[in-house]
């Protein structure tokens, strides 16, 4: 069996909120549901480290932000490892298609992926993407512009 679920971090890798600005977003982001049973998979986490938001199955290419080139998953994999074994105090790094040094927080994922402290995510949402004005509303409540993911293991 497969699990998906609909997940929103900080577009800054590195912020976390505080308890109220989560739970307030939490409720938002409850609201934006549509049944109890999406609800229920409903869960704000906090880490102590940057760690990587992948999306898995739905992930399509990786690209350089700079001149659009898509980069090899090998290159990918093994710049996320050496920041990884420096426990991601950055996330710079030099792109080997025009040497742009740029953040793994902001190459072009197709689907969209990220990296973060924080996130709050629902596990079967029973929806897909959030539209229209949602995410704006979801970030007010945060209190910090938002990434969202939707991820299929």
């Amino acid at each position: 069996m497969s699990d998906n679920y609909l997940t929103v971090i900080p577009t800054d890798p590195f912020w976390q909120p505080g308890r109220d600005a989560a739970d307030r977003a939490a409720v938002v982001l409850s609201g934006m549901l549509p049944d109890d049973d999406a609800r229920r998979g409903l869960e704000a986490k906090w880490h102590d480290g940057v760690e990587v938001v992948h999306c898995f199955a739905n992930l399509e290419g990786i690209s350089c932000p700079r001149c659009g080139t898509e980069l090899e998953p090998g290159w990918w994999g093994d710049a996320v490892s050496q920041c990884c074994d420096e426990g991601f105090s950055t996330l710079m790094v030099t792109v080997p298609c025009c040497d742009a040094e740029t953040s793994l927080n902001e190459l072009v994922y197709d689907w969209p992926m990220g990296f973060a402290r924080f996130r709050i995510e629902v596990l079967y949402p029973n929806r897909a993407w959030l539209t229209d004005g949602e995410p704006a509303s979801l970030a007010g409540a945060l209190g910090h512009p938002l990434r969202q993911i939707l991820i299929h293991l």
